[in-house]
């Protein structure tokens, strides 16, 4: 177990602590401006465009203040965009991750797209103007691309490792990292075959390594190459010699980087959603502060008569104090470096939490006393979320295809269906009791009563829209997140009376192609003070009532 960031405090300039909260002020904790900050680039404008990955979006954002000017969204054609560059003619090119698709914004408007392959990821153009995109996670090779997007794309090479954000040097070599192996390459593009061994059948060579993950690798105008590391470290290297200066700490979870005219330094986190801009002094300046980035589901414990708020946020696990909102630590996770998963939820379990991962359909028991995982579970597919039950583990899962959804229970003969499902999504216990929503469906049941399972389950409440998140509050009514109406509800199980507790809720981030209807799954908590706790996603922010 490679454990780099353990909970340990999280008060570093980039993740801007809270403000108190007030007993009128319902947000309890703030998070980043932007749901992820991934590739980026210095347009022909001067501006600084950003890519959101979770956010759907590429951002422009103005390079000495950090404020968003403008921004690209679904309406332009934007689908999950993770790299960025732009052509010779002022064109901005994306990459779509899981579609598989080359964007094309050209000057007068016009969008054209093209696909390659899912994983299509970094992406660049040569000094002398031809275009060349990398698949990672998905798919694993590099690819030409008609810049036109009109000619079939040519394949170059196969089995890299996942090479990500890449350029060209200055001796006309295409560099970059390779993700899974630590290090930096340089490729003579013209070189390869495009047969399976890129290192017998390319020009390949190390420039160096000793990475932790290397995520991104550019050039500056004097021709000297910078990586950034997930550790959160900004490197420059000699090409010649492979030598390697740390030129800035950063978080980890960094994902990409760019340089201005003026020989800034811009680079971008995936974890924590900031921007920075390091001057040629070695001068870092936060231009947008980091945090949450997409808030799902919500644990309350308590630690010494305190309750403290854990927040799954998809790239991490979060806790706050939940009275004052400061944050109180973060543990992430790396990709092939860490045995935790960072979850989408997360619930109660005595001192432990459950944690969910529909990305890598694991579901765990976590300790966070000691940061240590205690259980994985890797048998369920896309699990959405997961409670303890009479000793069990009930987990909402979506399954693989049309009628695999279901709420399941892990026994220790196996796993129990308990009631198939459309799309499970929040779980809530009470002694006994256990009851589920269908995000599809907009039904509230209970599946289990007083111990027995109920066939079929008893509907409690009908005509949501995508109900969510789920809690029991002090009083045994059902508080349930309606993200299609973005409010609090509370439903009588008995009765199946419904009212609303609190409206406007900033909840109900659209999920982007390839992903979990659910998405965040906004959660929400009761502590033993009787304090509600929300996520919402869509501003990136803990509420507490």
């Amino acid at each position: 177990m490679h454990r780099l960031f353990a909970f340990a405090l999280a008060g570093t300039v980039l993740l801007g602590a809270s403000p108190p909260a007030h007993a009128k002020r319902p947000i309890l904790a703030e998070g980043a401006r932007m749901h992820g900050t991934n590739g980026m680039n210095v347009g022909p404008d001067g501006r600084l465009y950003v890519a959101s990955f979770l956010g759907n979006e590429i951002a422009v954002v103005n390079r000495k203040s950090g404020a968003i000017v403008d921004h690209l969204d679904a309406s332009d054609g934007i689908d999950g965009p993770d790299d960025l560059t732009f052509g010779p003619d002022g064109s901005l090119y994306w990459t779509s991750l899981i579609p598989g698709n080359v964007v094309r914004h050209a000057p007068s408007g016009e969008i054209t797209q093209q696909f390659v392959a899912p994983g299509v990821n970094p992406i660049t153009f040569s000094d002398t103007g031809r275009l060349f995109v990398a698949l990672d996670f998905f798919g694993d090779g590099l690819y030409e691309v008609d810049p036109e997007l009109s000619a079939p794309p040519r394949h170059i090479a196969s089995n890299l490792g996942f090479l990500n954000g890449m350029d060209w040097g200055p001796d006309g070599r295409l560099y970059g990292p390779i993700w899974t192996q630590g290090r930096v390459i340089s490729i003579d593009v013209d070189s390869c075959t495009g047969a399976v061994d890129p290192e017998v059948e390319c020009d390949l060579q190390t420039v160096a390594d000793g990475f932790f993950i290397p995520a991104a690798a550019k050039f500056d105008a004097l021709g000297r190459l910078h990586v950034v590391d997930q550790n959160g470290e900004v490197v420059r290297v000699d090409i010649e010699t492979g030598e390697k200066e740390v030129i800035a700490e950063l978080t980890p979870g960094l994902d990409n980087l760019a340089f201005d005219a003026q020989g800034k330094l811009y680079v971008s986190s995936a974890s924590d959603a900031f921007i920075v801009r390091i001057d040629p002094n070695g001068h870092v300046h936060t231009l947008q502060s980091g945090g949450m980035l997409l808030p799902g589901g919500v644990a309350v414990t308590t630690e010494c008569g305190a309750e403290s708020v854990y927040v799954g946020d998809l790239a991490s696990l979060r806790k706050f104090d939940g009275e004052t909102g400061a944050p109180l630590g973060v543990e992430r996770s790396f990709l092939g470096q860490s045995e935790f998963h960072a979850p989408s939820t997360v619930s109660a379990d005595g001192s432990n939490l459950i944690l969910t991962a529909w990305f890598s359909s694991v579901v765990q028991t976590y300790d966070p006393s000691t940061a240590t995982v205690l259980e994985t579970y890797s048998n369920f597919v896309s699990p959405l979320n997961a409670v303890r039950f009479q000793g069990d583990l009930v987990v909402a899962e979506l399954g693989a295809g049309p009628g695999a959804a279901r709420v399941v229970r892990q026994t220790a003969g196996g796993p129990v269906t308990l009631a198939p499902m459309t799309v499970p999504s929040g779980l809530a216990v009470s002694g006994g009791d256990l009851w589920a929503a269908d995000w599809a469906t907009g039904e509230v049941l209970q599946v289990v009563a007083g111990g027995a399972t109920l066939s079929p389950p008893l509907v409690v409440a009908e005509g949501l829209d995508q109900p969510e998140g789920m809690a029991v509050d002090l009083d045994g009514t059902l508080l349930v997140v309606e993200t299609g109406k973005r409010r609090l509800l509370r439903v009588d199980p008995s009765t199946g009376d419904t009212w609303v507790v609190k409206k406007h809720l900033k909840v109900g981030l659209d999920a982007i192609t390839g992903t979990v209807p659910t998405y965040a799954l906004s959660g929400v908590a009761v502590g033993p003070s009787g304090t509600i706790y929300v996520a919402g996603d869509k501003d990136n922010v803990l509420y507490r009532f």
